[in-house]
């Protein structure tokens, strides 16, 4: 089991799956602000160590997002951690100019969640 890592997410059950052995910080916003606070750690000198959009869902498409980075800050910024957080923002920008994310259903956010939660536990294994 991994245990040096950080894991940020606005997923709820990503949170309380995951808290119970990692450190995760919980943001109560949406992808953009989960993507800021990823941001904000990478200037900080840690590390990405999932791609903010690895699954097959589309950034405007799903209202979670869960990323893993490293847990201990290496002191100067990494500048491919940066590039892709970046690129994420980029991204989820020219989607959401294309398409805001729909108003879901309890049903289909649930399904959502479970989908995010289910691609970070994978990595994790």
């Amino acid at each position: 089991m991994i245990k040096q890592i950080t894991i940020i997410t606005n997923n709820v059950l990503s949170c309380q799956q995951f808290n119970k052995k990692y450190d995760v910080v919980f943001i109560e916003g949406d992808v953009k602000k989960v993507f800021e606070s990823v941001r904000d750690y990478v200037h900080k000198g840690h590390k990405l160590l999932t791609h903010p959009l690895m699954s097959s869902v589309k950034p405007n498409e799903t209202p979670y997002r869960t990323v893993i980075i490293s847990k201990k800050s290496e002191g100067n910024i990494d500048m491919e951690s940066l590039n892709y957080i970046e690129e994420s923002m980029h991204s989820l920008e020219k989607f959401q100019k294309c398409c805001n994310t729909p108003k879901w259903s309890q049903s289909i956010l649930e399904d959502f969640q479970l989908i995010d939660y289910d691609v970070i536990q994978q990595a994790l294994n």
